[in-house]
């Protein structure tokens, strides 16, 4: 069977890291008949790709069905390997092998085609979420994670500069909120190992249990700043609700009950994630004027409530 690289994959690196991610890309069929042959493994059906990763099911010598993921090595998914390894597959997919110097994973095969967005009680797929993040964040972080508070620390050195970039009061009000609120929590800024992008699309349903994440990003932190991957998720949903509010804060009480978290320092958390991807928009060139900034806005005016 040939490994063929997605064009849509090659697409993504070159607009990340031009021709470096190119040549990247290109490497990728040789860099997989290395580990099918290094970890004895046998092709077992069509590919699938994320943004960076290239996925392929395998089987394994025993007959063991598995999945290899071959991505860069970068400072996102530098951690994702040992975080995986400290959950050893309570709430997460299991780690069976990896390499450190090329970022290759071999893991666990879930069912790709159905995450908890094929759930159509959007309460029962939060609930089902939100259960997992519990078991996840109940572990310390292991030495070596990035930590939030140096993330946090960061945010706040880069607020004013991005402020002014900004052209809407709203914008710069709510970016000036957020890092207020941030600046409060940032001397404690927590110790439990987070998965960083816990939404529907990274809870797939499996043998072993009935649904288990994927994908981490894992860091050291409060289990605060993990919330809002889920709240900002199927957001139609959220409009459809015709109370934006109301929709927002049911998704968060749930997950604060279920975390056992304290919903002020939860709020503040999610703000900080708001500051985040406003961050990110304003570094990418985006005047806080598109729908996903937008939507963080209106996930930081709900969660206020609870401050």
């Amino acid at each position: 069977m040939k490994i063929e690289v997605p064009p849509a994959l090659t697409a993504s690196h070159v607009k990340y890291d031009g021709e470096a991610g190119r040549a990247w890309s290109a490497g990728l069929p040789a860099l997989a008949e290395r580990y099918l042959a290094e970890w004895g493994l046998r092709l077992d059906g069509e590919s699938r790709h994320g943004v960076v990763s290239l996925v392929l099911p395998v089987v394994r010598e025993d007959g063991t069905k598995a999945a290899l993921k071959l991505q860069p090595v970068t400072d996102e998914n530098a951690t994702e390997a040992p975080g995986l390894a400290t959950w050893a597959g309570d709430a997460s997919v299991l780690l069976l092998d990896s390499d450190p110097e090329t970022g290759t994973l071999l893991l666990e095969r879930l069912e790709a085609d159905r995450s908890l967005s094929s759930l159509p009680d959007d309460m029962e797929a939060m609930g089902i979420l939100a259960d997992l993040l519990a078991r996840l964040t109940a572990y310390p972080a292991p030495e070596g994670m990035r930590r939030l508070g140096d993330i946090a620390g960061a945010m706040l050195d880069d607020v004013d500069a991005a402020v002014a970039k900004l052209p809407h009061e709203r914008n710069r009000y709510w970016m000036r909120w957020c890092a207020a609120a941030v600046s409060e929590l940032v001397p404690e800024p927590g110790d439990r190992l987070l998965h960083w992008d816990l939404h529907y699309d990274n809870v797939l349903a499996a043998e072993r249990e009935p649904w288990l994440s994927i994908d981490p990003k894992p860091l050291a932190g409060d289990p605060g700043f993990d919330l809002m991957p889920a709240l900002d998720n199927r957001w139609d949903d959220v409009l459809a609700s015709g109370d934006v509010t109301r929709t927002v804060l049911r998704r968060f009480d749930l997950m604060v009950d279920r975390l056992g978290l304290d919903p002020r320092r939860a709020a503040g958390w999610t703000l900080g994630r708001a500051l985040q991807n406003c961050l990110w928009d304003v570094e990418d060139g985006g005047d806080g004027t598109d729908e996903f900034i937008q939507i963080q806005l209106a996930v930081a005016e709900a969660v206020r409530r609870r401050q």
